[in-house]
């Protein structure tokens, strides 16, 4: 269990920054969709400018944490060499192409003649996003908010402190060149200014937490502030009786095995009993030969799996090459198994059978439910969002994976001609409340 410094209050200079980045994130909030476009692209140079730079210093920040023990999964994370640094690029590139999210009316409606009202899109304002390991996260979290007209106070892990600088400096760098103050972006450096950003309430709008379970719990009991993330992602893939045996092994091992560090990726797999000896014969050496760990309920261990399952490890996100397996008699007891374990992010079943596939996609109540396709599709690029600056696994909206329809709230903006609401208490007036063309 990690355990966490005492939250103090903020620093006179971390004030002074949060108050910069407030105030910035109020011109980008009414800069043109043009200069947040162009701001992205010119963001993205800099960053290709500068890729030798960031990925020397990604190598430091990987030996020195190698040297200090760093896990397996988090290494993984850690990595940034240079073909998943120019896909990162390539992601502001595409972010900088997608609709503009700002100024969109959601509503238009006449309550009067000479009253309209409208609900249309504006920036949340600042977002205090908290990260472990993963660097390209600085990239994907800058180019969503300024494209969305938001502000950002980030802070990564201390093992990518060094990557994590050069490319903030990088993309401050791009900013300075565009319409858009790169006092926008500012990157929090020490651990306790990470704690000191949850008692900024009024100058943050929301916190979005990208690391452990510890860490998104120890947030959302120590700030005011509205917290938006998901702590474990516990996936799992049940294979029904009704399955193409050979097309459901490959989902399950691209699930698993495709970027195992990776929070969508199963945790646990789930086989229906008729198929289960069939299925784990082919399952069992292929697994194996990827160096995967299976820990299986009696059930499976009779067919083969040879490590055995205890309860804790229904209900542990791995994160690495170790994957739980059960036996299940029917799909009822899978969901069963979800509804206990799961952590409401991405669930999905293998089968032939659309009605149970419908059964599954409806029953399960998690922010991805996926029919014959790998877990590891729930990811904001994937769906087309660009990239995105976390998954949410919370029940209200925004929900699965954050892109920049995420940042935006709403604003309703009255529109009268000296009207005034005794008319209408009176009787003298009736809202005609006329729903009008968007």
């Amino acid at each position: 269990m990690k355990t966490f410094p005492e939250v103090q209050e903020p620093s006179s200079e971390l004030l002074r920054r949060a108050f910069d980045v407030r105030r910035a994130a109020t011109a980008l909030g009414q800069a043109t969709d043009e200069q947040r476009r162009s701001a992205l692209l010119l963001m993205a140079d800099a960053l290709s400018d500068r890729a030798k730079e960031i990925v020397e210093a990604n190598l430091i920040d990987l030996e020195r944490s190698a040297n200090e023990g760093l896990s397996r999964a988090l290494m993984a994370r850690l990595k940034l060499n240079e073909d998943k640094l120019i896909g990162a690029i390539n992601g502001v590139r595409k972010v900088a192409l997608l609709p503009d999210p700002l100024g969109l009316v959601q509503l238009n409606r006449e309550l009067d003649k000479g009253l309209s009202l409208e609900r249309i899109t504006v920036p949340l304002g600042v977002l205090g996003v908290i990260f472990e390991a993963r660097p390209d996260a600085v990239i994907q979290i800058a180019s969503l908010a300024i494209r969305s007209g938001n502000g950002a106070l980030l802070k990564g892990g201390s093992e990518a402190s060094c990557t994590n600088k050069s490319i903030m400096s990088a993309l401050q760098d791009g900013l300075s060149s565009s319409e858009v103050q790169p006092e926008a972006l500012y990157l929090l450096t020490t651990r306790q200014e990470s704690l000191s950003m949850l008692r900024l309430d009024g100058l943050v709008d929301i916190i979005i937490p990208r690391g452990s379970n510890e860490l998104v719990q120890f947030i959302q009991d120590n700030t005011r502030i509205p917290v938006l993330g998901h702590a474990d992602g516990i996936c799992h893939l049940y294979v029904d009786s009704e399955v193409d045996l050979l097309q459901a092994l490959r989902i399950a091992i691209d699930s698993k095995t495709q970027y195992p560090a990776a929070c969508n990726a199963i945790e646990t797999l789930l086989i229906h009993e008729e198929i289960a000896a069939a299925f784990l014969a082919k399952a069992i050496p292929a697994f194996h030969e990827l160096g995967v760990t299976l820990r299986g309920d009696k059930k499976s261990q009779s067919y083969g799996v040879i490590e055995r399952a205890e309860e804790k490890d229904w209900s542990t996100e791995y994160l690495d090459l170790t994957l739980s397996v059960r036996v299940v008699s029917s799909i009822k007891e899978a969901l069963d198994h979800i509804s206990r374990y799961g952590s409401r992010h991405t669930e999905a079943i293998a089968t032939k059978n659309k009605k149970k596939a419908e059964q599954f996609l409806h029953a399960v109540d998690s922010s991805g439910v996926f029919h014959n396709c790998s877990t590891r599709f729930a990811d904001g690029f994937r769906y087309g969002f660009g990239a995105e600056v976390g998954i949410s696994t919370q029940t209200l909206p925004p929900r699965g994976p954050v892109g920049l329809e995420g940042l935006v709230t709403y604003r309703y903006r009255l529109r009268g001609d000296g009207h005034i609401a005794a008319e209408f208490a009176s009787g003298e007036k009736e809202f005609s409340h006329k729903d009008l063309p968007l």
